[in-house]
């Protein structure tokens, strides 16, 4: 009898500890999920992108995809483009002041949809499959120069791509004002020439980002950029 409640005993305590390991691996899963999802491609996961400094400085780039659940409210500029409504008044802001200067400008692109994003990654991988590479090297040569899909700061609506009107202002003229002065309204030259190789993205001097003047104007003053700025922060 005592041989027989030892080894029941021994079974009960068995039975707790495979359940309270069950518990512990079920518990690292919920964990584990909340930072890491697969929203975008299969079984692949991704890191998403974090807003613990504000949505003004979250930070999308290839190891940090927009969150599945990240909502946007948009205003419509005249020309039809739309971007996210807190950025509108600094962005009307400085195009005011670079159009009274009598430099003219326009959003070229804002906000896109996740739909528009692979569209224009669709089209690019074709073009590339058309000059005879293969879909392997299509992939990779336009990925080059087009975001993945739900890496793109358009899709944030806090972005915009902004290009000259030609008519009354050059390019140039046009991306120097802006590389000199956009900080003081909020917004940073996202991708510069001499941070490629932390941002991952070629020279873009029509691509500005909102951060808010704050930010801006140190990420100015100090020559970094945006994923520089972040690693301050932390």
């Amino acid at each position: 009898m005592k041989r027989y409640a030892r080894r029941k005993k021994f079974k009960v305590k068995k039975l707790f500890i495979l359940l309270f390991t069950v518990m512990l691996c079920v518990m690292a899963g919920k964990v584990l999920h909340s930072s890491l999802t697969t929203p975008f491609l299969g079984n692949i996961t991704h890191h998403m992108a974090s807003e613990d400094h504000g949505w003004n400085l979250i930070l999308v780039n290839r190891e940090n995809y927009i969150p599945a659940d990240y909502e946007v409210q948009l205003t419509e500029l005249s020309n039809g483009k739309k971007v996210d409504s807190r950025i509108y008044p600094e962005l009307q802001e400085m195009f005011n002041a670079a159009r009274a200067q009598g430099y003219g400008l326009f959003v070229r692109e804002g906000y896109r949809t996740q739909e528009e994003q692979q569209q224009l990654m669709n089209e690019k991988i074709e073009a590339y499959e058309n000059e005879g590479k293969s879909k392997s090297e299509a992939k990779k040569l336009a990925e080059q120069w087009v975001a993945i899909p739900g890496t793109s700061e358009h899709q944030l609506g806090i972005a915009v791509d902004i290009n000259a009107d030609t008519t009354k202002s050059s390019r140039d003229d046009v991306y120097n004002w802006l590389e000199e002065n956009a900080h003081t309204y909020g917004f940073i030259k996202r991708y510069p020439s001499n941070k490629t190789d932390i941002t991952g993205v070629i020279n873009e001097p029509w691509h500005y980002r909102y951060v808010g003047k704050e930010a801006a104007s140190a990420i100015y003053s100090q020559g970094i950029c945006l994923e520089e700025y972040i690693e301050t922060l932390e």
